[in-house]
């Protein structure tokens, strides 16, 4: 099976590769711009120079079976455009891209060309996350906080908000019927913001803080006088009489308990049984990030 990686930036090297470069039956293809990044990286995990390409098109004359995109979210919609065209099934990192505009077009050029198309949204299959689904939901408060970061409102929901967002979608348990949005945006630089979603007999908030004084992330849901909490997608605490607490196994790969290595394997299993995945779902989440951004803008105004 030929598959390409595009894009050898930090979490294709750290989260994406490391679990690529050990699958049974995977002739791996390397391609970035960057001749001296291709180089490092293809001598760090033994890959022959024949797979590796600066040029997409080298890539796509391969024949690629498959294809995953960790290039920066500028350049996503012009890459995962070109791989549809070819008619290569893609998984490409959150977001499609950063016009809402631009990911409808990727979405419905997909299913035109009857191609797969996949979002990586890995926090819906990290364990601690998922375990989360089976709880009561009455109440879901999740923080991705950061230090010193604020940012370009656009830039910070669709590249980082967005993994609230979507996991927020993923743990409701029904159907969202009010939206209320809050941010702090100063000089163009967005500060804060806070998401909420409420449906019959449920409320979920998410929160970004960029100027928090440490990187943490919190999930929390609650419900029929129990809750569960999980700290930084690996310690979980159960709250019902005493708090019991579990911690990520000393063995388990990051990739894994943050739900990387089931998101690549996933993809590749429905590739190879001939499943056309949709990403008409995760386009729902481009649009609630995108009425994040705009409901920022006017408050920002």
């Amino acid at each position: 099976m030929k598959v390409g990686c595009i894009g050898l930036g930090d979490i294709a090297q750290k989260a994406y590769l490391p679990v690529l470069t050990t699958l049974p039956g995977v002739e791996l293809h390397l391609q970035t711009r960057t001749p001296a990044t291709l180089t490092a990286v293809a001598g760090a995990h033994r890959i022959p120079a024949a797979q590796c390409h600066e040029d997409l098109g080298s890539l796509l004359d391969q024949g690629l079976d498959a294809a995953f995109v960790h290039a920066p979210t500028a350049v996503h919609a012009e890459i995962v455009g070109r791989l549809l065209e070819a008619g290569v099934p893609t998984y490409v990192d959150k977001p499609l891209a950063y016009e809402l505009a631009d990911s409808e077009r990727l979405v419905d050029l997909a299913e035109e060309r009857g191609v797969s198309l996949a979002v990586g949204f890995n926090r819906r299959l990290a364990p601690s996350y998922a375990q989360c689904a089976e709880h009561p939901r009455e109440l879901i408060l999740l923080q991705k906080n950061r230090v010193g970061l604020p940012e370009d409102p656009r830039t910070m929901v669709l590249d980082d908000f967005i993994h609230v967002v979507d996991t927020l979608r993923f743990l409701v348990p029904g159907p969202v019927s009010n939206v209320v949005v809050r941010a702090r945006t100063v000089e163009g630089l967005m500060h804060h913001v806070v998401l909420q979603l409420s449906g019959d007999g449920f409320t979920a908030i998410g929160m970004m803080n960029r100027l928090n004084g440490s990187t943490e992330e919190i999930l929390e849901v609650s419900g029929q006088d129990s809750k569960r909490q999980v700290l930084n997608l690996a310690d979980v605490v159960d709250h019902k009489g005493q708090p019991t607490l579990r911690r990520r196994g000393d063995w388990v790969p990051v990739a894994r308990q943050r739900g990387i290595e089931q998101s690549v394997v996933s993809f590749l299993d429905a590739v190879r049984s001939g499943e056309l995945l949709s990403a008409r779902d995760a386009l729902e989440t481009h649009r609630l990030c995108e009425r994040v951004v705009l409901d920022a803008s006017e408050q920002a105004s």
